[in-house]
């Protein structure tokens, strides 16, 4: 008996590992393709194409994308911007209203509760959200990519479930010391959730950094475009002649090699940080889920 649980332990990994390395290799043969075709000559791309090795590795296409002033560079300036300032506004906004309704003899934390979670369900539509952002005259403006998205229900009762197992004996000896409200959250509440609060704010720096569709639809200055909406329109609905690149010093790279280029610059970031982070996305499985 023991050795047919073992046989079928055996036949269960083997097929495990093979299905997870084929998935895996469905992911890095691609990437791996457009790494070695962003290094590609022009004669060699009208020879052979897509390359996982050239025979010939040309930086021109990083040394015109990564020059300074160029859109990329500007790019990365408007990405840092949003991911720091954007996730800090995130978990102040968030932590704040999920503090707030943790309290059950708050007034009114009911009907709060429940607008919160009419927004999970439905949703104005992206003309009347358009019209709003007009009237807040942040079109056109780097705020129209943080202030819209201030608070995700769903990472805010994640926190909400948090505080729930801080003990309330801490805020009541706090407030019996002198201490307001405010001091309490700053002082205790924050620096005990540090670990929850981290994993959220993850969570937001990722979706800050994927994200370019609300910038394609409120900026109209293309020098405030993020990565990913750079990345976009170089990949999809630019050429290289349209490029205002001076290429004076060097020869120009294929079209091909730019837009690879850029795919490897804007994805290989987070590709790097991923290994050493991805720890916080399992965990963040976990925070809140227990009540104490």
């Amino acid at each position: 008996m023991a050795t047919k649980i073992k046989k079928n332990d055996f036949i269960f990994h083997s097929i495990n590992y093979t299905l997870l390395i084929l998935l895996s290799l469905s992911f890095i043969i691609p990437f791996l393709l457009v790494f070695g075709t962003s290094f590609v000559t022009k004669q060699e791309l009208a020879e052979s194409g897509f390359v996982f090795f050239p025979k010939t590795w040309d930086f021109s296409a990083y040394n015109v994308l990564l020059r300074e002033g160029s859109d990329l560079v500007k790019a990365y300036g408007i990405t840092i911007f949003r991911i720091v300032i954007g996730t800090a506004a995130n978990l102040l906004v968030t932590g704040g209203f999920a503090y707030a309704i943790s309290k059950k003899e708050l007034p009114g934390r009911n009907l709060m509760i429940g607008m919160a979670f009419v927004t999970m369900v439905f949703g104005g539509g992206l003309i009347p959200t358009y019209m709003i952002i007009d009237v807040l005259g942040m079109v056109d403006s780097l705020w129209s990519l943080v202030i819209p998205g201030l608070m995700s229900v769903w990472n805010m009762l994640i926190l909400r479930n948090f505080f729930y197992t801080i003990p309330n004996s801490l805020e009541e000896s706090a407030l019996l010391d002198g201490a307001t409200p405010i001091q309490v959250f700053f002082r205790i509440i924050i620096p005990l959730s540090l670990p929850a609060l981290a994993t959220i704010g993850l969570f937001y720096a990722v979706d800050h950094w994927n994200a370019w569709f609300d910038a394609a639809i409120y900026l109209n200055d293309p020098h405030k475009y993020p990565v990913q909406l750079v990345l976009r329109k170089y990949v999809m609905n630019m050429s290289f002649h349209e490029m205002k690149f001076d290429l004076a010093a060097g020869p120009k790279p294929p079209d091909t090699s730019i837009k690879s280029a850029v795919i490897v610059i804007s994805t290989l970031p987070i590709l790097c940080i991923y290994p050493f982070v991805q720890k916080y996305f399992v965990k963040g499985v976990m925070v809140g889920s227990v009540k104490g």
